[in-house]
């Protein structure tokens, strides 16, 4: 229950639609912002999903969201630049931020701000030392919680008030339980989208995914494109156009973790686990195990060890307090969540 990634394979539409491409055998490089129809094909979607208009010519295609965090960082800001981010928080975020001579802010939140960023946390930050963006996720890893519309609104008022680049990392999008997610888009077409066919898709493998910018990055980034990865994989490309017509299959998937998540949510409290946060979205449970460890990292090589059972510790997450949380992931199958919650629960009984 490590592992964020879907556990079935890419729909067979999408891998149909690319073995006729294969076989075309005319493989090679595609413009550096990616093939047009894909363009406007996400474009489309914006206008389906969220009636929102988003001009084709702003939609770059990436190497997955990674390659959208890349060359989103390296277009807006110089070296040493303040970033707010969330703790807890995807840790991919302050690995990239660093590598690239940046400086993640972590900001911590919890409860009081269902674990999302708020106008006051980002001016409070911003007046300690100037920020130069934001960066928010909905739904969110690890904690599965869904900003809602007029939160994001807020966030970004707050960024254009305070002259930051806001940047909305949508992954999850499409793997909602309760509420539909909202894109920045829809309150700000000045926010930087990023986004992936990796998850609601099933397509972690293919390495394709896509940034909505104002236009006057497009040029930048296409610049970028050129010398880093030249172009996505046109096979990729190819996929993920074919993804948007396989959304029969996927919402098939999606009611599999929608079962999965109604069993863990009441199967964990049974067995002494049932303090995590809510379950908006994606595909985690983010538990607190303080009345068992305070130690997320032993907590997790003992529940491997002893249970048979790989979580993921707190401590990826939140460096300053993830030592008492855990992240469960049921991107699984329904048998493989009930053998987990079996196990663990007899493990726990011997602690």
């Amino acid at each position: 229950m490590e592992v964020g990634q879907p556990s079935a394979p890419t729909p067979a539409s999408i891998r149909a639609a690319t073995a006729r491409a294969l076989d075309d055998g005319r493989i090679g490089y595609t413009q550096a912002l990616g093939i047009g129809s894909l363009r406007a094909r996400i474009a489309r979607h914006y206008r389906e999903a969220y009636d929102v208009e988003v001009p084709a010519e702003r939609v770059i295609v990436t190497t997955g969201s990674s390659g959208g965090f890349i060359l989103s960082f390296l277009a807006c800001f110089e070296p040493g630049a303040r970033i707010a981010i969330t703790a807890p928080g995807y840790p991919a975020y302050r690995n990239i931020l660093i590598a690239l001579g940046l400086e993640p802010v972590a900001i911590p939140v919890g409860p009081e701000t269902r674990y999302a960023l708020t106008p006051e946390l980002i001016a409070k930050a911003h007046a300690e030392a100037p920020l130069a963006g934001v960066l928010t996720m909905s739904p969110a890893n690890p904690t599965g919680v869904v900003m809602t519309p007029e939160a994001i609104a807020a966030v970004a008022a707050e960024c254009r008030r305070l002259g930051l680049w806001y940047i909305s990392d949508e992954i999850y999008h499409g793997l909602t339980y309760d509420q539909p997610a909202t894109t920045a888009l829809a309150a700000d077409q000045d926010a930087i989208v990023v986004n992936s066919f990796s998850k609601y898709y099933c397509m972690t493998g293919w390495r394709v995914g896509w940034l909505v910018v104002p236009e006057r990055l497009v040029r930048t980034i296409e610049r970028l494109q050129q010398n880093l990865s030249i172009s996505v994989p046109m096979l990729s490309q190819v996929a993920g156009e074919a993804a948007f017509d396989a959304t029969v299959e996927c919402e098939a998937i999606k009611e599999g973790y929608a079962a999965n998540r109604a069993y863990l949510l009441k199967a964990l409290p049974e067995i002494g686990l049932g303090d995590f946060l809510p379950v908006d979205g994606a595909f985690y449970i983010y538990l607190d195990i303080g009345k068992y460890s305070n130690d997320s990292m032993s907590f997790c090589r003992d529940a491997l060890e002893q249970a048979g059972v790989a979580i993921t510790p707190g401590l990826d997450f939140d460096e300053g307090r993830g030592a008492r949380t855990v992240r469960l992931s049921f991107a699984g199958s329904l048998a493989e969540c009930e053998d987990a919650v079996a196990r663990l629960g007899r493990w726990l009984k011997t602690r």
